[in-house]
């Protein structure tokens, strides 16, 4: 990126504790971007641009360079989002050089329902038209699905003044909920997206409940795409249950010849298991809760222990599955001082009273 190519912006964030939020900056967006850290300077470098952070007079000074107007803008959000969620209820304050609000974001794409239909007793379809599925190939899979009340002409969320999204409120406000682009249809322009229909009676399922509801011709958006690009390995070892499934099928489906997977899913039974075509050399350990004899919250981590033990240093590590689990699974991981860079952890739902359980 030249100089020529550039957009910048700064900014200064103004947190309780500035060194300690540069840590969870680090932690967090190492799964995300190359990141390098020194004592008081961190960057952050991702196909968006880059983010230099700087601790200065107890504040945060940042430099963010993008090669787009709409790469520095979302770049702009997702830094913003962040500090505020990592600032919790403690005081925080984020100003920009540049205060321009959007009345909508640059990455919200609107798109129609085309069909449902169920891929499993528990695994509902649903196809989208959209005009323009380019960003959806090949890169990251995950989206917002944005769903507006019934009755009411969809308001779609801006930016805000500090860079975080400007949400609908009120009667115009949106059903967000986060979800995995399962597969892209460039021929017919659609976007495939599966809905777990989670069993549990007395859980709140809102994302679930708009695929059994929805009809073709509705109208959405999708917000992204956004996190969980495609590994690049020679060996793969992916790990998961029913949420996870839908990118651990992509992933399967896209990865190219040669590729050796290991995957270990764990479903409810045999029912619930999918077809898996790859180009890749697979092998695939379905796990049925059904057949369990005793508690079976800990089997799916103890086969991933036993499964990362085992695997050759060179593996890249795609887990995704419940919020425990993955703290188990990154602390083997970190035990062996496996490369950062060679893994992607996330927790897509908790076992903990009142957690989402909507994938």
């Amino acid at each position: 990126m030249n100089a020529s190519q550039e957009f910048r912006l700064s900014g200064i964030a103004t947190p309780k504790d500035a060194s300690e939020m540069l840590g969870e900056i680090c932690e967090h967006f190492v799964e995300h971007a190359d990141v390098h850290r020194t004592e008081n300077k961190a960057t952050l470098t991702s196909k968006l641009g880059s983010a230099e952070i700087r601790i200065e007079d107890r504040q945060l000074s940042i430099e963010l360079r993008c090669p787009s107007q709409q790469a520095l803008q979302l770049s702009q959000t997702s830094l913003a989002e962040h500090l505020f969620y990592f600032a919790g209820d403690e005081p925080f304050e984020l100003t920009w050089s540049q205060t321009a609000r959007l009345a909508r974001l640059p990455n919200i794409h609107e798109v129609t329902v085309v069909s449902c239909e169920d891929v499993t007793p528990h695994m509902r379809r649903v196809k989208f038209a959209c005009a323009d599925v380019g960003p959806f190939i090949g890169g990251e899979m995950h989206v917002r699905l944005l769903v507006p009340p019934k009755g009411r002409l969809p308001i779609w969320p801006g930016q805000r003044e500090d860079g975080r999204v400007a949400w609908p409120e009120g009667d115009d406000t949106l059903l967000v909920r986060a979800y995995t682009i399962r597969a892209v249809d460039a021929e017919r322009g659609e976007l495939w997206i599966d809905f777990l229909q989670h069993p549990s009676p007395g859980v709140a399922t809102p994302g679930a409940d708009f695929a059994r509801d929805t009809q073709p011709g509705d109208k959405v958006a999708l917000l992204g795409p956004g996190g969980g690009a495609l590994p690049l390995a020679t060996n793969l070892l992916l790990i998961g249950d029913e949420s996870a499934l839908p990118a651990i099928a992509r992933i399967v489906a896209e990865v190219p010849e040669g590729t050796q997977i290991q995957a270990i899913i764990e479903v409810e039974n045999q029912e619930e298991e999918q077809p898996l075509p790859s180009r890749a050399s697979l092998d695939v350990l379905w796990l049925h809760r059904q057949t369990y004899f005793s508690d079976h919250s800990k089997r799916l981590r103890d086969e991933a222990h036993a499964a990362i033990a085992a695997m050759p240093s060179n593996t890249f590590v795609w887990v995704a599955c419940e919020k425990e689990d993955i703290r188990s699974i990154k602390a083997s991981l970190k035990t062996l001082q496996h490369d950062k860079k060679k893994m992607y952890a996330a927790w897509y739902w908790t076992r903990k009273p009142g957690g989402s359980t909507d994938g």
